[in-house]
């Protein structure tokens, strides 16, 4: 095998960072297989052409497996004839375990199998959540995917469809968490397996799911329906260790960095060193918790909180997620059917109401959440309003009637509690 020269490439392996270009270089000349060293030298050999020329060689096409419409991000190269033995270079995206856990055992036996019939490029993970194996044949997809399914793996969601979702690492490594985070993912996405593997939406609806108000999986910002685990009672403060803290670090290092960066100023510091937390004004940011984690824990009513229409740019910009259900109980079987039924009604409405290539957050924006709303059963609530009204001249005709059913309302779910 004939080595491509790559001056241009050779020069992003300088300085202080890994370069990616290094690790295409082992495979293609340390892997023991000589299919895996002649499609990495080739993939090096058109990318060093790219950047002489200033020009992208893919093009997509249609590659799948028997039985499904989604899952591989087809890649065809323009100059297959320079580069035969990475011509066909497609990307299978394969479903993570909920929250990310794996045996080794299981991992060892993913990497054999791309070896076997990939490139050996692999990503742990994409930004939909998948595991990214970069680089197959149009044969070779069918023979992988059939190995890795016969011990468990699937494929995830690509083009417009419902996508992988998302999970962060949960109760098992973390001591914030609220709700179970790998229940709702695993329900949500096998409830929708169908919709990942046949695209037939108006586009892209991603699930995610944190377990607290951290939102380590960035749900608000990046997930069509963002599952975010919370709690609706009293903080719990071990004073004791709260004055340790304070002893250890200083008032004036507390003060500075955990009482006066309070959203809200529900924090104040006694003079003998314990905390006082206000918490009717408590916004969960999870600031003083972070820093003190062994003085406050969340509480124990725990539930979850749903927001719909988080995304990145497509056609009116970034947009964060939407509260619609600013708590609900997830512990009965009726709690947990009550959250899948909201992904139903939320995806059928938009698959009937969105414009093509339109997320859900853009058809809110364009048809007004209360249209939404109105849509899929759920009543509007002060919680939602993100922006008060600028006018004052409000019209309060038969405002007495309306605010009796808000306190009536409000008055139910402290019975129901």
């Amino acid at each position: 095998m004939k080595k491509h020269d790559t001056p241009m490439l050779d020069n992003l392996e300088e300085g202080p960072w890994p370069s990616f270009i290094s690790g295409i270089k082992k495979l293609r000349d340390d892997h023991p297989d000589d299919r895996v060293n002649a499609v990495n030298n080739d993939l090096l050999g058109q990318l060093e052409h790219s950047y002489e020329t200033r020009k992208g060689y893919w093009k997509g096409g249609t590659v799948s497996v028997y039985g499904y419409g989604g899952g591989i991000i087809p890649r065809f190269s323009e100059v297959g004839k320079q580069f035969p033995a990475s011509k066909e270079f497609h990307t299978l995206r394969v479903q993570p375990p909920a929250g990310n856990y794996y045996t080794t055992d299981m991992l060892r036996k993913l990497a054999d199998s791309w070896e076997k019939f990939g490139s050996g490029l692999v990503t742990f993970h994409g930004q939909t959540g998948n595991i990214m194996f970069i680089g197959a044949t149009t044969e070779n997809t069918q023979h992988f995917f059939d190995e890795i399914n016969d011990y468990g793996f699937d494929l995830g969601g690509a083009g417009p469809c419902v996508r992988t979702g998302m999970s962060c690492v949960g109760a098992g490594r973390c001591e914030m968490s609220n709700i179970n985070e790998h229940k709702a993912h695993r329900l949500l996405v096998n409830n929708f397996t169908d919709d990942i593997h046949r695209p037939a939406l108006p586009y892209k609806f991603k699930f995610k799911v944190s377990g607290c108000p951290n939102d380590c999986m960035n749900s608000i910002e990046r997930a069509d329906m963002s599952v975010i685990g919370t709690w609706r009672d009293d903080i719990k403060v071990d004073q004791e260790e709260f004055k340790k803290y304070v002893a250890k670090k200083g008032r004036k290092h507390v003060i500075d960095n955990i009482v006066t960066r309070c959203p809200t100023n529900a924090i104040s510091l006694n003079d003998d060193d314990t905390i006082v937390i206000d918490n009717q004004n408590c916004v969960k940011c999870m600031h003083c918790l972070n820093v003190v984690p062994k003085a406050l824990h969340p509480g124990d009513d725990k539930g979850a909180t749903v927001l719909i229409g988080g995304k990145r740019t497509l056609k009116i910009g970034d947009l964060m997620g939407t509260v619609i259900v600013p708590f609900m109980k997830l512990e009965s079987e009726e709690d947990w059917e009550k959250l899948v039924e909201i992904a139903e009604n939320t995806i059928d409405f938009w698959a009937e109401n969105a414009l093509e290539h339109e997320r859900c957050g853009e058809m809110i924006e364009r048809i007004g959440l209360i249209n939404y709303l109105e849509g899929i059963g759920i009543d509007a609530e002060p919680n939602m309003v993100a922006h008060p009204r600028e006018s004052s001249y409000v019209r309060l005709d038969d405002w007495d009637d309306e605010a009796v059913k808000w306190y009536e309302k409000a008055d139910s779910k402290k019975d129901t509690a």
